[in-house]
């Protein structure tokens, strides 16, 4: 079977491994997004999707107990073809899926969503998608819904690999021994893409928090030369 392949897709896997996403384990954050998707669509399944070189990789799933499958029967492979929303109503009339296994199987797919989750670059990683066994559409406020769900989706995916990068320049830095103030410089472009992340994380849930307000009470205002000894989770 084949499928389309974006002109960029050696970038795009670039940008798609640079997150180190790939085969992690489940986290509550994703989980909590994938059902919310499902709750406010109606729908029985919604999936976090990472398109891979040869994969469909599930970083969330709701509704479905899978965690990959072939890219060459992926909805998604098609939706990151565009970066607007890919909505196929009933997959069965579709010419594109009407003989994939996933509609022609026990799966049974007949309605497709899916919301794209673009990276800083602006390459796509996959989708935030929807799927139902019926035919169906979306409403507007549900389609709005899906697109603010998957920027809260890419907000937590990027805040993750901030989070790690920051605790392994850290890691670096005491174990060569270097003084405190050393190479402040990258340790600030990471910590200031974190507050990017955090704002964009409360920007998306519509209740932003007064910058006075962030730089006094959150973790991520600490300064370089305190940072080595107030250890940050990593999701």
């Amino acid at each position: 079977m084949t499928y389309p392949v974006p002109i960029n897709e050696a970038e795009r896997l670039r940008t798609l491994r640079s997150y180190k996403t790939l085969d992690t384990k489940p986290e509550e954050r994703f989980d909590e997004l994938t059902r919310l998707a499902a709750l406010i669509c109606g729908v029985p399944i919604s999936l976090i999707h990472l398109i891979d070189k040869d994969r469909q990789w599930f970083e969330s799933r709701f509704g479905l107990d899978l965690e990959e499958a072939p890219r060459a029967q992926a909805f998604c492979t098609h939706a990151i073809m565009q970066p607007e929303m890919f909505v196929v109503p009933d997959a069965s009339q579709d010419e594109r899926f009407a003989e994939n296994p996933h509609v022609t199987g026990d799966l049974h797919i007949r309605f497709y969503a899916g919301a794209p989750l673009a990276g800083r670059d602006g390459h796509l990683l996959g989708t935030l998608c929807l799927i139902d066994r019926e035919p169906r559409t979306l409403t507007p406020a549900q389609t709005e819904a899906l697109k603010i769900v998957s920027h809260l989706v890419v907000a937590n995916i990027e805040l993750r690999c901030d989070l790690r990068e920051l605790k392994d320049a850290l890691g670096d830095r005491d174990a060569a021994g270097r003084a405190s103030g050393d190479d402040t410089g990258s340790l600030d472009e990471i910590i200031s893409r974190l507050r990017d992340a955090v704002s964009n994380l409360e920007a998306a849930r519509g209740t932003r928090i007064p910058r006075s307000d962030r730089q006094k009470n959150s973790l991520l205002s600490v300064s370089v030369e305190r940072a080595p000894h107030d250890p940050l989770p990593v999701g």
